[in-house]
């Protein structure tokens, strides 16, 4: 079985390492301070499909994006407040911004990959190229 592998661009070495440690301690949402895009990937027979909840967010709000085997999901928010009341002025903004990045499988096809937002829900149809389905061999007799 083969699935789309999260693509960590990191460098070898000791940060490598030190990187490996604080995982371990902490998880990873932890240190991310919650800008961490979470997703649930499963196999079908032709197609895998990616789901990520973005409460918040609209279709606009979302860039998905294949470049050289690798698929960028990323998707951001700004949010700007002013509020006056009595000689006080009173500006807030927040900002969300989420980025993943995974390794596609050989077997998608990369043109056919389809991308629906519904209800704060982004769901990603990666379907296999017809070589990479499975198929029955008949076996006959000589």
């Amino acid at each position: 079985m083969r699935s789309l592998i999260n693509y960590r661009p990191y460098g070898l070495g000791v940060f490598e390492d030190m990187d490996r440690v604080f995982r371990s301690l902490f998880d990873e949402d932890f240190l991310s301070n919650g800008s961490r895009l979470t997703v649930d990937v499963r196999e079908e027979e032709d197609s895998y499909v990616l789901e990520a909840e973005l409460p918040g967010l609209s279709e606009k709000d979302i860039d998905v994006k294949v470049d050289n085997g690798l698929l960028h999901i990323s998707a951001g928010k700004e949010e700007k407040k002013e509020q006056k009341s009595e000689g006080y002025l009173l500006k807030e903004r927040r900002s969300s911004s989420y980025h993943r990045t995974f390794v596609l499988p050989k077997d998608v096809d990369r043109e056919k990959i389809d991308a629906n937002f519904t209800n704060g829900l982004l769901t990603l149809s990666i379907p296999k190229v017809e070589a990479a389905k499975p198929r029955q061999i008949e076996v006959k007799k000589a």
